[in-house]
């Protein structure tokens, strides 16, 4: 049977990617995997800016929020993408078509806001530092982290309910892999022509605003960086932005060839590519950008790796033991899970201090082992 014949008058079928059947287990691998990582990615940038408090800054609360709205962003089209790969239907429902394309203008909006944020946090840094721990304070990060958040759903509501009350007939065949709005808007049976001269205003105005924001940052920046006379000084303020740099040009130049080009320019196939490409390929790119070329992000993610880890399980049991507190070998020690066992309050320096908890602990905490000579 036909998915057509299956589906509702108003549910929509996904052609998806049109991948060879041929290819299409090393094509669900691939995107699969990709998800994977980005979740991965996220939700660790997510929990190590929590729980570091070195990460407590409005750089890494900005990028929290960012990963956040990635996360949610992978997770609007990717998992509908990968159960249509190996599912004979790819009906969506007209609710679930709405609500894909409200989460993803919302999701999109925000992070166009956002990254224009994130470029004005890097302007104070470098040309205002020491202004910047009042200028950049948490009541301003929280309110530009919320009118981040409040741009991009009021995109979401505007486009959304306009989108789904445009008569649909004939054919309920998306030729795309989610329900974004030029694919549905080609089944439309009435004039959209008006609507997609507000929707081209509207996406026009939402990347130029924050685009004036970054062009305005980064060149104060550029003005900045050039009289210093400090070459580590130089060196730290291109190091800092060359990250929020790449995030940016990779995800306005995907938005601008979606929203902004012609009509001309546009193919099924080229949207599809570019549509996988900030869709997919980003919320995984924007982790790994961001910690790979940071310190600080790699510093909180070796320093949770490291505890209790089994090097300095095996440190804190010959301590253990070399004290005569303890009858069992190391081996036993271990898995009895030291972590639990001990207090442990160890640095990676060659001084190392362990707390015992229990009736030794006073005994312990004066326990080191120094550096040799």
């Amino acid at each position: 049977m036909k998915p057509e014949n299956q589906t509702s008058s108003s549910d929509f079928i996904l052609l998806g990617l049109l991948v060879d059947n041929k290819v299409i287990g090393v094509v669900f691998a691939i995107i699969f995997s990709i998800f994977v990582v980005a979740l991965t990615a996220n939700m660790v940038m997510i929990f190590l800016i929590q729980v570091d408090s070195r990460l407590h800054t409005p750089m890494y609360f900005l990028l929290s929020q960012l990963s956040i709205m990635d996360t949610v962003f992978i997770c609007t089209t990717v998992p509908k993408l990968l159960v249509d790969m190996v599912s004979e239907e790819k009906i969506i429902s007209f609710v679930g078509c709405g609500i894909q394309i409200f989460l993803y203008l919302t999701m999109i909006g925000s992070e166009f806001f956002l990254l224009g944020l994130m470029a004005y946090d890097r302007y104070v840094a470098v040309c205002n530092p020491l202004r910047y721990p009042v200028l950049m304070n948490r009541r301003m990060c929280l309110l530009l982290a919320a009118g981040s958040w409040f741009g991009g759903s009021l995109d979401g509501f505007l486009l959304t309910p306009i989108t789904m009350n445009v008569p649909y007939c004939g054919s309920r065949t998306i030729n795309h892999f989610f329900c974004e709005i030029p694919a549905v808007l080609k089944l439309a049976c009435a004039d959209t022509s008006l609507y997609e001269t507000l929707m081209y205003i509207c996406c026009v105005l939402m990347l130029l605003i924050p685009i004036s924001i970054i062009s305005t940052s980064y060149s104060l920046i550029l003005l900045t960086v050039h009289r210093m006379r400090s070459a580590d000084g130089r060196k730290k303020a291109f190091t800092t932005c060359s990250s929020h740099l790449t995030v940016v040009s990779i995800f306005y130049g995907a938005a601008f060839y979606t929203y902004v080009l012609p009509l001309s320019y546009h193919t099924p196939e080229k949207d599809k590519v570019v549509s996988a490409f900030y869709t997919i390929v980003t919320p995984m790119l924007n982790p790994l950008i961001y910690s790979l070329r940071n310190k600080d992000v790699m510093g909180a993610l070796k320093k949770v790796l490291l505890k209790c880890s089994p090097t300095q399980k095996t440190m804190v049991c010959n301590l253990y033991l070399t004290m005569g507190k303890a009858t069992e070998s190391c081996a036993q020690c271990q898995e009895r899970d030291p972590c639990n066992l001990l207090l442990i309050s160890c640095s990676t320096d060659p001084l190392i201090v362990c707390r015992l908890r229990g009736p030794e602990a006073a005994a312990a905490t004066a326990v080191s082992v120094a550096p040799k000579a």
